[in-house]
Formats: C-alpha cells, structure tokens, sequence
C-alpha cells in the first residue's frame, strides 16, 4: 500500500463553512502528506443526511444532528494516505471539544460537540459505506501526488 494507502471520509459541518476555517482545515489535511481525492461543497438533503447518520437513529440527538448538518453547506471530501483513517482521527480531535488536544482541528477551533465542525471516518468499513453515499466513483480523481516519493518509502 505504500504510496497510496486507504482512503477515509472527510466532512467540514456548516459551522465550518460559516467560520470560514474551510482552508485552515484543508491545510490542516495537505500539511500531514494526505492527497485529496474527491471534494465537493453542497447543501445537504435531509434524506442523504438521515442515511449518513443512520446508525445514531435510535439515539436523542439523531434528529438535532440532521437539523444542524442540513442548515448549511458542507464540504464533503476524500482524503488518501498511509492510515488515513486513523491519522485523520488524530488530526480531527476528540469529539467533544473541550477534551480535545489543542493541535487538533476541534481542540484549536471549536468549544461545544453540538457544533464540532468536523466529521471524520471512523473505521475502513464506514469510511467505504461514507465515500459511496457522498461521492460517484467518477468523481473521485487519480493522480500521483508531487512530492509521493518524498512522502512515503
């Protein structure tokens, strides 16, 4: 895998978009060595929201979230590299903010989990499952990024 490795699900929530950290979070991505493969800023239907969140449908905060995720635009996007799931994890921060390590996107620009900018994969199943529902396969690019050789052994 190495060169190209895994693939992971990145969203920026619409507090993101409306603080205008979209490229400060972008950076954030390019800094570590990750290659964007797919992004793409669009308001999010209900029905695509509820399915993208259908696991939490059960739990009290599932319809607040839907609510909180369509009331703007997001910035849905495809990040790959070595461990990418796991490495954005880490870039991302702890889901509550305030138990976020400063360094991490929410440790250093958010302060409540009900509005904590960011969704990130969480696993090689969900980050599959995540990019089919927001992505065609067609929009998602190949390219050798510049510096691979310099990034990876």
């Amino acid at each position: 895998m190495s060169g190209q490795g895994e693939r992971t699900f990145v969203m920026i929530k619409p507090d993101g978009v409306q603080r205008g950290v979209v490229g400060s979070i972008i950076s954030r991505f390019e800094d570590k060595g990750y290659k964007m493969v797919g992004c793409k800023m669009m308001d999010t239907p209900t029905q695509h929201c509820e399915k993208h969140y259908e696991e939490h449908k059960e739990r009290p905060f599932f319809n607040k979230l839907v609510t909180y995720v369509c009331s703007g635009p997001v910035v849905a996007m495809v990040w790959e590299g070595t461990e990418s799931i796991k490495g954005s994890r880490n870039l991302i921060g702890a889901t509550n903010p305030t138990a976020a390590t400063p360094g991490t996107i929410r440790g250093d620009f958010a302060m409540e989990m009900g509005r904590n900018l960011i969704h990130g994969s969480d696993s090689t199943e969900s980050a599959a499952k995540e990019i089919s529902h927001w992505f065609e396969d067609d929009e998602l690019s190949k390219w050798t990024h510049h510096s691979k050789e310099w990034l990876f052994e």
